[in-house]
C-alpha cells in the first residue's frame, strides 16, 4: 500500500472520529499531514478505535524513521566535541535539532499546567512537538493523571517545578517527563529563578527514583514563557552539575541539553567550554 493511501486512510478516520466532520480532505500530501497533526493537536482526550490507534502509530513511526532517530552514541559529550574540562564534561552533551527524535532514556516536555499538550494547531512550541509526535495516547495518559490528581471535583492544575513521567508511545524514547516551568511576566525575581532550578532538580530526581540514565532537557520556560535564554540556561547546567555532584556522577550516564535555535547553543557552548 503506498504512502499516500495510508496517509489518506489515517485523515479519513481522524475526520469521522472529530467534531468536524464535514472537513474536505486536501489533495497534496503536504496538506494532508498538517491537516492530521491539526486534528491530534485539537483533538480531547479520549479513548480511540483500535482501527484509528494503528493507522495513526504506522504512520509515526514511519515518519520517524524517515526523519532519523537520533542516539546517544551519535551525540559526543562536552569533553569530546569542546575539550570541555568541566565537572561532568564527559556526561554532559549539547545537541541542536528535532528532541522527538532523540532515543533517550528520557526526554523533558515543557508543559503547561493543564498537562495536556498544546491545543492550538501545529504551534511552533515544544509541548505541540512532543504530543504531536507521540500520538494521541500520550494526552490520554496526561489527562487519567490529572484527574487522579485533583480533589473534591475541583480541576487541578500542576504546580511550577515538578515532574511527571508518563510513556512515550511513538517517540523513541523510553519515558516523557512533563514538568511545569515559570511564567516571566514582567521582570525576572529569585522565587522565579528558584522555580526553573526546581524544574531541573525535580526530573533529574524522577530520572535517579526510576532508574533511568540519560535525559535529554528542552530550553525549559524559554520562548512562550519569556525566561531569559542566557539566565535560564545557566541555571540549567548550574542545577545539572550540582545534582550530579550531589549524587555521585554514576548516577546518570548522560545529560543532553537539547537547543533548537543557534542563539541558544551560542549561550550553551559559551557555558559549557568556560569561555
Amino acid at each position: 500500500m503506498k504512502e499516500h493511501t495510508k496517509t489518506t486512510l489515517l485523515l479519513e478516520q481522524l475526520v469521522a472520529d472529530s467534531d468536524h466532520s464535514n472537513i474536505m480532505i486536501p489533495e497534496t500530501d503536504t496538506e494532508q499531514r498538517t491537516l492530521i497533526r491539526s486534528l491530534m493537536n485539537i483533538r480531547m482526550p479520549r479513548q480511540a478505535a483500535e482501527e484509528l490507534l494503528h493507522l495513526q502509530d504506522d504512520y509515526l513511526q514511519e515518519t520517524l524513521m524517515k526523519e532519523g532517530i537520533v542516539s546517544l552514541a551519535d551525540i559526543p559529550t562536552a569533553q569530546q566535541q569542546y575539550g570541555s574540562t568541566l565537572p561532568f564534561a564527559d556526561r554532559i552533551s549539547l545537541w541542536q535539532g528535532d528532541i522527538t527524535r532523540l532515543k533517550a532514556g528520557a526526554i523533558v516536555n515543557a508543559a503547561n499546567s493543564r498537562m495536556l499538550g498544546c491545543f492550538v494547531p501545529c504551534h511552533r512550541c515544544i509541548d505541540n512537538a512532543i504530543h504531536s509526535a507521540a500520538g494521541i495516547q500520550l494526552r490520554l495518559e496526561c489527562d487519567q493523571i490529572m484527574k487522579q490528581r485533583q480533589q473534591h471535583g475541583i480541576p487541578y492544575e500542576e504546580p511550577v517545578g515538578t515532574a511527571t513521567l508518563t510513556r512515550s508511545y511513538n517517540l523513541p524514547c523510553d519515558y516523557v517527563i512533563h514538568t511545569v516551568g515559570p511564567i516571566v511576566y514582567e521582570g525576572l525575581t529569585p522565587a522565579l529563578c528558584r522555580d526553573l532550578r526546581s524544574c531541573y532538580e525535580a526530573a533529574l530526581t524522577c530520572c535517579i527514583e526510576h532508574h533511568i540514565r540519560s535525559i535529554a532537557f528542552c530550553c525549559i520556560s524559554t520562548g512562550e514563557f519569556h525566561f531569559p535564554n542566557d539566565t535560564a540556561a545557566e541555571i540549567a547546567v548550574k542545577t545539572v552539575t550540582d545534582v550530579l555532584n550531589a549524587h555521585g556522577g554514576d548516577c546518570m550516564e548522560r545529560v543532553i541539553f537539547n537547543v533548537f535555535k543557534d542563539t541558544d547553543r551560542s549561550i550553551y557552548e559559551r557555558l559549557l567550554t568556560g569561555s
